[in-house]
């Protein structure tokens, strides 16, 4: 009990109310599923792109939150009961500060690896953007509302925060640095904070230089255990690198070194990054993320345990210390089983709200879309940037993640352009680097679905449109999207809802700036006038792929 009162900082055992998360109606993928539903799992536990998970408990209930660069909403927060079934109850940024900066697309930009922490009875979220410092944002609630973000530190360069409540009292911050914003990287700084924890008090220390074995280390995540600090740290590159834990028995070091988990003889390159949660019944567990490159950083579970006052992460066959990730175990030991649950893909837009799973390319607009009670979701029209080359740069696209490797998404709508407007375009997408989609587009002629692709969309290319055939107005129209193993997309359309028709040649998804590929639905128009068209969308349906479509 006396270690675990040590770290209740980190990983708070207060018993906290439900505050109506029981009440979530678990969504549960048809194209994944982690728990297989004997007491064992496989990983990933989340196969889309939650990078740079985080995780704290609060009594028996355990919360994440991730990466979400300029995506809005952000800062998803996810629940679970046992680690392994993940539901997508909110987000802790409804718009990203500075408000202005964030209306335009800002790819790669806004909330790096952010932390979670539950600490006297409150949610505390810390979050770096590059450009302009470290961000605080606080809940009771942890599915809001949320506080608005104060800057506890600004500055570039700044990323990847933790905080420390020492049991001295002390309250201390640790972060990395960006090389492309602070012309240094591959060091980890410690800093003291005011005992409120919203604001830096000192210049910090270097408590670790990774330049010689562990370049790039970032993401360090703060803990203390056993009158040890422990900084857990990802070093050696995204997709390539290992999982590092520092120890020491002085906050500023000098901290021993030891490679707890790398890649071995598994499958799971890079395996690092994350969260170390424990059970109430006292096991030890490790959230992080491999990166599947077009499907983005990918979470998955380990299981723990300290040798030696060594944290060892996942299997440990020969007994080096160094462990390597599992594919199937026991699911961690919760005192009962729960149901299975995910994060939410489809949506039948029959709610007052769009569903979890659907963000922005940058801070929405009141006047981008209506959703209401009679079924649909109706997205306006709106015109594109005077600068946009092609889509890369039109905040008004709505977007999910991909959910898995293979998977088909399909769309039904009515499009209902301006007659005094040209080209409005409604329609379905993948999104990328490189992006592919259908569309309806309108002209003086009436509606044509196009087929357009824009390779190299990040350096401003433009789009190249075939057309593929007419389109009656008023005429209900599907659009599908099945990918298949390698992030292979291939687009079809249906005027029926059963008979598909391939259009295009097969795409290949590339991931965006710092995530992975996404999909979604959009309305645009290239002409401002004093009104817009619009297209109400029926519902968004991710279901596996059609045997006899694949």
């Amino acid at each position: 009990m006396t270690v675990l009162k040590i770290a209740a900082g980190i990983l708070a055992l207060t018993v906290l109310p439900m505050i109506g998360v029981a009440q979530e109606k678990a969504a549960v993928s048809k194209v994944w599923v982690s728990d297989l539903g004997n007491g064992t799992y496989t990983n990933p536990v989340v196969d889309a792109d939650y990078s740079d998970p985080d995780a704290c408990r609060a009594g028996n209930d355990f919360y994440m939150t991730a990466s979400s660069f300029d995506a809005i909403p952000g800062l998803p927060i996810l629940h679970s009961k046992d680690l392994v079934n993940w539901t997508l109850i909110g987000h802790a940024l409804k718009r990203q500060p500075p408000f202005e900066h964030f209306e335009k697309t800002q790819h790669g930009n806004g909330v790096w690896a952010p932390v979670i922490r539950y600490h006297n009875n409150e949610f505390y979220i810390y979050y770096p953007d590059p450009d302009f410092g470290i961000y605080l944002t606080k809940a009771k609630n942890p599915a809001g509302p949320w506080s608005e973000p104060v800057l506890v530190e600004g500055g570039k360069g700044l990323i990847d925060p933790c905080p420390l409540w020492d049991d001295k009292g002390q309250v201390y911050l640790a972060h990395g640095w960006a090389g492309s914003r602070a012309g240094i990287k591959s060091i980890l700084t410690v800093k003291k904070m005011n005992a409120e924890g919203t604001k830096v008090t000192d210049e910090g220390v270097i408590v670790y230089d990774g330049h010689e074995t562990d370049p790039t280390i970032e993401g360090p995540k703060f803990y203390k255990r056993n009158g040890y600090y422990y900084l857990f740290a990802p070093a050696g590159g995204v997709s390539t690198g290992w999982q590092l834990v520092l120890r020491s028995k002085n906050i500023y070091g000098p901290y021993e070194r030891k490679v707890v988990m790398d890649q071995g003889k598994s499958t799971i390159n890079g395996p690092h990054q994350g969260a170390w949660v424990n059970t109430p019944a006292g096991e030890d567990w490790f959230l992080h993320f491999q990166d599947k490159g077009p499907y983005g950083r990918v979470v998955h579970l380990q299981p723990m345990k300290w040798v030696n006052d060594w944290p060892v992460i996942g299997t440990d066959s020969d007994n080096d210390g160094k462990g390597e990730p599992v594919i199937t175990y026991k699911k961690p030991n919760v005192g009962k089983t729960y149901p299975i649950a995910t994060p939410p893909e489809s949506d039948e837009f029959d709610s007052m709200q769009l569903g979890r799973q659907w963000q922005w390319q940058a801070n929405p607009k009141g006047v981008w879309y209506t959703t209401s009670n009679q079924g649909f979701l109706r997205l306006y029209s709106y015109k594109a940037p005077e600068e946009a080359k092609n889509n890369w740069e039109v905040p008004n696209i709505l977007l999910q993640k991909f959910p898995t490797e293979s998977f088909m998404a399909t769309t039904k709508f009515i499009f209902k352009p301006n007659a005094r407007l040209e080209n409005e375009k409604a329609g379905l997408i993948v999104m990328g680097l490189s992006y592919a989609g259908l569309a309806l587009k309108s002209s003086k002629d009436g509606l044509s679905l196009i087929h357009a692709v824009c390779k190299k969309a990040s350096d401003g290319k433009p789009e190249e449109e075939t057309t593929i055939t007419r389109i009656n107005s008023n005429t209900p129209i599907y659009l599908r999207v099945q990918v298949t193993k390698g992030a292979k997309c291939q687009f079809s359309y249906s005027l029926d809802g059963r008979i598909f028709i391939k259009a295009g040649a097969e795409f290949q998804a590339e991931p965006g700036r710092w995530i992975g590929a996404k999909m979604g639905i959009y309305c645009t128009r290239t002409t401002q006038i004093n009104d817009s068209g619009y297209a109400d969308f029926d519902w968004f349906r991710v279901e596996p792929v059609s045997a006899t479509e694949e």
